[in-house]
């Protein structure tokens, strides 16, 4: 087995230190680039059970011999290391407390997939609640996603951490026209708050999509129109409407108890 190739860096004019930087910080540069940073061994580990391979780690100083993080950086043999100093490496890692472990990848292009089961998502603004409404789609055995342009970044380091590496489990499209995708699609379903019909008579055991909306406004008319479909979610409490990630829990896995917990 190759030694991997390690590289110590303790300046912050360092190139490879700057180019990380700005990946690290900068929407628009990961996405000039195509490129994006892992935080930690559980992406890193999702990465290599999705069959990917970094373009290079960066550990912090100090942690090179570390038992979890070597044992992470065992699926990737020959991979170079950057070894950063403590100071240089904490502004490069988006956690407050970081693991010590960044990996550089290539932002993964959707391959093509099936639209027995997907999720269209229109204007998600905040990554956390996209990123669980990511993982929670991935547990459900989601085809794809399809995101409009308002949408957070699906590959920023907070969506990430967010989706716990559910982002290598979906074919996800980003800055998707989804009142087009939804002309295409003959059982888009919507939630809406004003809906007669309730999620749990709808029969949800075929191909279905779903479609969900802003944090705040919700729905946009022309999505909501689209839709062949618009249920609620019965809600006997006192609440007035759910949180659009919990909401898309409950829906999808009503889609997975309709059809006993099975793919088709």
């Amino acid at each position: 087995m190759n030694s991997p190739r390690v590289k110590h860096i303790t300046s912050p004019e360092n190139a490879q230190y700057k180019l990380l930087k700005k990946i690290a910080t900068s929407s628009r540069e990961r996405r000039k680039c195509g490129q994006t940073l892992l935080d930690g061994v559980h992406l890193l580990n999702a990465l290599a059970d999705a069959g990917g391979t970094p373009n290079l780690i960066a550990l912090k100083g100090g942690k090179e011999n570390d038992a979890e993080i070597e044992h992470c950086l065992s699926r990737f043999p020959g991979m170079p290391r950057l070894v950063f100093s403590e100071t240089l490496f904490d502004s490069l890692s988006p956690v407050e407390h970081p693991t010590g472990v960044l990996g550089l990848i290539n932002t993964p292009t959707p391959s093509k997939h099936q639209r027995q089961f997907c999720v269209l998502l229109e204007a998600i603004q905040d990554p956390g609640n996209l990123g669980a409404m990511l993982r929670t789609a991935a547990a459900a055995g989601v085809d794809a996603v399809y995101l409009s342009k308002g949408c957070a970044e699906v590959w920023s380091p907070k969506a990430l951490r967010a989706g716990m590496g559910a982002q290598f489990a979906l074919a996800l499209h980003e800055h998707a026209d989804l009142t087009l995708i939804a002309r295409e699609l003959k059982s888009l379903v919507a939630t809406s708050l004003d809906a007669r019909q309730s999620l749990y008579d709808l029969d949800l055991s075929g191909p279905v999509a779903f479609v969900f909306g802003n944090e705040g406004a919700g729905l946009s008319p022309a999505l909501l129109d689209a839709a062949a479909h618009q249920v609620k979610i019965p809600m006997p409490g006192k609440a007035e409407s759910l949180n659009v990630a919990a909401a898309a829990a409950v829906c999808l896995f009503e889609c997975v108890r309709q059809r006993g917990g099975k793919l088709r």
